[in-house]
């Protein structure tokens, strides 16, 4: 807790600190979900492909950021980092079968719900079991490099589900190729005038 109060003296708030902007992040995709869910049609559809970018870039900053630095900093860190990383490609398998379904199909609207669940339960313990010890045990200058290396990962990170590459060196590996080929594949979406 000490830490945390001379980072907050020191100045360092908001996106300038990772945990607040991954805390901040997980409030954003909590709204995404009830946007879905609320939604229909083309809005509906709109607001699922915002959801789906968010939470691949968000995943794979965290997989090339925070869960680094929990395996070296925390008591039990491989552990817990290989839990996160087991409910991120469940997570991701469920997110990619949800991206090949109508979201008018009532199937859809259930699987959403089963991922949501699943979703929120891995942030829950993200903030329990990283974010925490990180808030309460970084340097300030630190949360603020992560803050900006999370910000860089998340500019060129896949903007689609890719299950198998829940870590720094898979994302570092695969990573850039299949970014362009998704960011590809949004824009042609967005010019269809499909999401």
């Amino acid at each position: 807790m000490a830490q945390r109060q001379d980072a907050k003296r020191s100045g360092i708030s908001g996106d300038d600190d990772v945990v607040a902007l991954l805390m901040r992040q997980h409030g954003e995709i909590r709204n995404l979900f009830d946007e879905v869910e609320a939604a229909r049609g083309d809005a509906r559809r709109d607001a699922f492909h915002r959801l789906v970018r968010m939470l691949a870039v968000h995943e794979t900053a965290e997989e090339e950021v925070v869960h680094p630095y929990a395996r070296r900093n925390i008591d039990g860190g491989d552990a817990v980092v290989d839990r996160r990383l087991e409910e991120e490609k469940q997570a991701k398998e469920t997110l990619k079968a949800l991206e090949d379904m109508d979201p008018e199909d009532p199937a859809f609207t259930a699987r959403l719900q089963t991922l949501r669940r699943e979703v929120e339960a891995h942030a829950r313990a993200e903030e329990r079991y990283e974010f925490n010890h990180i808030a309460h045990n970084t340097e300030p200058e630190r949360l603020r490099t992560m803050a900006r290396a999370v910000r860089a990962a998340e500019a060129t990170a896949p903007t689609h589900p890719h299950p198998g590459t829940e870590t720094a060196a898979g994302n570092l590996a695969v990573g850039p190729l299949v970014a362009v080929a998704d960011r590809a594949r949004d824009a042609v979406r967005k010019v269809m005038g499909k999401g």
